[in-house]
């Protein structure tokens, strides 16, 4: 489990795939950044980017991590080298700054407006409505894997879009600063508004049965 808070901003150094068919993963050798690595063991967690991941090599600065075919398929940001949100799997003594995060990427949005606001930034993301029906006012989201406090919810034809807004921190801290109108992003929907519509979804059945 994660907390959404991301620790470092690393950056894939390497992506070598994992066979030569279609249906092959990759390896993907990780430059840490700052994020100590030094009780990190082989098998331990790292979620990249919102993808939660398992560390199968390192070295005193750098991670490998192999990210099958249908992860890739899954995701945005795993694919080639780049910058990654990273943050290490929480463990039962530390805060939980953010919300419970799985690491499991829900789908992905693509951002509609990226744009300074006085002294932050709005950020408008549109999410299939298979998505969007978790999303709600003052409720919580991950956007690559960055836990955030949805603004605005409107529900439209296309999708339901949600507003997000980012203080300069964050910009500062994450990848988020270097998204476009246009991109997609990884999303993961707040886990009790799963439980609360699988509750209410066998009531309902229970109660017609």
């Amino acid at each position: 489990m994660f907390t959404g808070i991301v620790a470092a901003v690393g950056r894939i150094e390497a992506v070598k795939p994992l066979g030569t068919d279609e249906a092959a993963g990759v390896r993907l050798t990780v430059d840490a950044g700052t994020l100590d690595l030094g009780d990190v063991a082989l098998g331990d967690s790292i979620a990249i980017q919102g993808a939660c991941m398992t560390v199968v090599e390192k070295t005193a600065r750098t991670f490998d991590v192999d990210v099958s075919r249908e992860s890739l398929n899954c995701t945005v940001g795993l694919a080639a080298p780049g910058e990654v949100n990273l943050e290490k799997a929480l463990t039962a003594h530390e805060r939980l700054g953010g919300h419970i995060v799985s690491g499991h990427v829900d789908g992905l949005g693509t951002v509609t407006r990226f744009a300074p606001v006085g002294e932050s930034h709005e950020l408008r993301v549109l999410a299939p409505r298979d998505i969007g029906r978790y999303v709600a006012y003052k409720g919580s989201i991950t956007v690559n894997g960055v836990s955030l406090t949805v603004n605005s919810v409107d529900d439209r034809d296309d999708g339901t879009e949600f507003s997000i807004n980012l203080i300069p921190h964050t910009v500062e801290v994450t990848t988020l600063k270097h998204v476009k109108a246009g991109e997609k992003v990884n999303l993961e929907v707040d886990l009790i508004a799963r439980y609360v519509e699988r509750m209410l979804s066998t009531a309902s059945t229970i109660q017609h049965s």
